[in-house]
């Protein structure tokens, strides 16, 4: 099969991991909260960006390098945490890291994925990037960050924005619980994704791993509910300064908004601010995050990373265009894994690769950071 022309983009990628995963993950992975409004905001304005095209530039050699936390990546974007990574495909943490390393790319583990520290952590090269959903209880705080420092992880995420839990009544009404169980509905829809259903016989049911050592009794109140809410808080800036001193590498806060928020961070001694709407799953009036981007870049000197809405290399530039230093995706991935089992990955970083040369090349710049304040508005 010539991917490259199957699969052109990552919308195509979409399609081909809709044909192959059930729908109860399906919904898992690309559902949002409420009327599912904000992924769409999210959408209008990547879409409402635009730049002109430059001409007789002569040939100018694209220069995609960042660097960022004391790592030189080759490529402006990496992989976000998704909780439950394994739920969408068998192995799924292990493929990613194994993809994000060889391609010198972060790649960042969630808490609540299916995998632990211990496991995944020898795959990411050292240079792994840990997600914190914030423990309540301080020893098992300590435990995690020990947890993660010590299987290699460099860069601690901290995600903010999830103070309670989002009802994402799409996920509860394709049939999925946590933990999941094997409803004659979910057999049901497990049979249409032979696939699939055979990687997940031979992993087993996915567990929350890391968080096994820290409970061993709970039943969800809620479909949507799982370990980790019996476990995490609500942070606030006393959190956000108490993990800057038992953490010794650089700090991310994830899920910035608000330009007012910058100024505390830097107080508390965070490296980095990401600018985040949680792709609209935790709350439906959410603002396009790329809207927020240029408030929050004037606010700060801080690396900005970003996420939200993603669906091509030229967003990647629109993003930076507007302010991010680097780009983060999640769902982008899953597609790549689900439509294509372990080689779907490399061929993502293939395809946004391409892309990139492809839009920059049009642009007459040489490095993505250059296109700041070259941005038009389609409403103009």
């Amino acid at each position: 099969m010539d991917l490259h022309r199957r699969y052109m983009t990552i919308p195509d990628l979409r399609a081909g991991a809709r044909r192959r995963v059930p729908g109860f993950a399906w919904a898992f992975l690309e559902t949002a909260t409420g009327t599912q409004s904000t992924p769409r905001r999210n959408r209008a304005a990547l879409d409402d960006v635009l730049f002109t095209p430059s001409i007789l530039d002569g040939e100018v050699a694209p220069d995609f390098t960042t660097r960022l936390f004391g790592q030189t990546h080759p490529l402006p974007f990496g992989v976000a945490p998704v909780g439950h990574s394994g739920l969408l495909w068998p192995g799924a943490e292990i493929m990613l890291a194994k993809t994000a390393t060889a391609q010198d790319l972060p790649y960042t583990l969630s808490t609540v994925a299916t995998m632990t520290p211990e496991e995944v952590g020898p795959h990411t090269g050292g240079r792994g990037w840990f997600q914190l959903y914030p423990p309540r209880d301080p020893d098992v705080r300590r435990d995690m960050l020990r947890r993660a420092r010590d299987s290699g992880f460099h860069v601690l995420v901290l995600t903010a924005d999830v103070p309670v839990a989002s009802r994402r009544e799409a996920q509860v009404q394709g049939g999925l619980t946590q933990p999941p169980r094997l409803t004659p509905r979910i057999l049901a829809q497990c049979a249409q994704r032979p696939a699939w259903s055979l990687a997940r016989l031979r992993a087993g049911m996915p567990r929350m791993k890391t968080l096994e050592p820290y409970t061993q009794d709970f039943s969800a109140r809620d479909p949507t509910a799982h370990v980790g809410y019996l476990l995490r808080t609500a942070p606030d800036m006393d959190y956000v300064k108490w993990l800057r001193s038992e953490w010794a590498g650089p700090l991310v806060v994830k899920g910035v908004l608000g330009a007012k928020d910058v100024a505390p961070l830097e107080a508390a001694g965070v490296d980095g601010i990401w600018v985040s709407n949680h792709g609209g799953r935790q709350f439906d009036a959410a603002p396009a995050a790329l809207r927020q981007l240029p408030a929050i870049r004037a606010a700060t000197r801080l690396p900005i990373l970003y996420d939200s809405g993603i669906e091509s290399a030229l967003d990647i530039l629109r993003a930076i265009a507007l302010g991010a230093d680097f780009v983060m995706m999640a769902r982008a991935w899953h597609y790549a894994l689900c439509a294509l089992g372990p080689p779907g990955p490399a061929h993502l970083v293939e395809i946004l690769r391409r892309d990139l040369t492809a839009c920059i090349g049009q642009l007459g710049a040489a490095r993505p950071v250059d296109l700041r304040g070259r941005t038009l508005s389609a409403r103009d």
